[in-house]
């Protein structure tokens, strides 16, 4: 408990720095003893906190989705950027703003959701279709399914002059969130919720089928609950902020590596630390090329793509 204690002390102070990092001048002088206090304050209340909390709870939940899908999968190498969710998600946008392109955002999550929900159970389904032979097929499989997906949305966007839209959408970036743009994250927040509730479920159901039905509980329910949450927490994210890769992938098996594979202790640490990494990571992208900066989607792309590299080694060379 003070170990997670602690991060949550470490998450705040760096939200509290990332209150104070960008290109408007925002400081303890300029919003209690300036001339500009009016400014100040605007930007503050307008741009940096929505900003602030869209990454706490962008990061939080995306990590949460992630250990629910390892659990599903029964696969350390799952998350929704790797099995072809992400992507579902995105080709939904896409239809959703060529055929009816007055839709509400909120009408566009829920179209979103259903994609990646209908992606999230093909993926889950052709691995029941095929041999397992090593755990890192796994990933290799839903790599290959989003990279399908991703080509079949490029050729639809190219097709109707949209790859500029395709491009936000599919880049994760946080400098355009402002009051007004960031609410549907909580949804997000309140699905977490709903995951660390039903933790225990999802620990059982990752034990396999027959090992959950014979302990009493309807293992298709447990998982649908499961897809559900993963489909609806990435179709809020991806059309708030844009894709976030390996996030799902790196915080829960760190976490894995620290504490066990227990969810009910698990879901915590994931979120505060799903936070965490977001946070440091959207502060360095602010800084390195200040007063411009480099989207999240990109920061999370190189740290994330050598964490799963050193993931999948140090797997494999277990099974050498």
């Amino acid at each position: 408990m003070k170990g997670l204690f602690a991060a949550v002390l470490i998450v705040v102070v760096l939200a509290i720095i990332s209150l104070f990092i960008g290109v408007s001048d925002v400081s303890l002088q300029t919003l209690f003893g300036d001339s500009q206090t009016d400014r100040a304050t605007q930007v503050l209340l307008i741009s940096r906190i929505p900003r602030t909390l869209a990454i706490i709870l962008s990061g939080m939940s995306m990590a949460v989705a992630g250990l629910i899908m390892q659990m599903m999968a029964r696969n350390r190498f799952v998350e929704p950027s790797t099995a072809g969710t992400v992507e579902s998600a995105s080709l939904g946008i896409l239809m959703v703003t060529l055929f009816a392109p007055a839709t509400s955002v909120f009408g566009k999550m829920l179209v979103a959701a259903v994609f990646a929900m209908a992606g999230t159970a093909l993926f889950l389904r052709i691995l029941r279709a095929i041999p397992l032979r090593s755990v890192l097929v796994v990933p290799l499989v839903g790599i290959m399914l989003g990279g399908v997906i991703s080509a079949v949305t490029t050729f639809i966007a190219y097709r109707f002059e949209l790859l500029q839209s395709l491009s936000a959408w599919t880049t994760g970036d946080f400098s355009s969130v402002l009051r007004g743009r960031y609410e549907l994250l909580w949804l997000s927040f309140f699905l977490t919720i709903i995951a660390y509730i039903a933790a225990d479920r999802f620990t059982v159901a990752g034990m396999g089928e027959d090992f959950t039905t014979n302990l009493g509980l309807k293992y298709r329910r447990v998982m649908t609950l499961g897809l559900s949450i993963v489909s609806m927490i990435s179709a809020v994210v991806v059309v708030t902020v844009g894709m976030i890769p390996f996030l799902g992938l790196i915080v829960p098996n760190v976490v894995s590596m620290t504490i066990g594979d227990n969810m009910r202790r698990s879901v915590p640490w994931v979120a505060v630390l799903g936070a965490g990494l977001v946070l440091a990571c959207d502060i360095v992208g602010r800084l390195i090329r200040y007063p411009y900066e480099i989207p999240i989607g990109t920061m999370m792309g190189v740290v994330g793509s050598v964490a799963f590299l050193y993931l999948l080694l140090r797997r494999g060379s277990r099974f050498a």
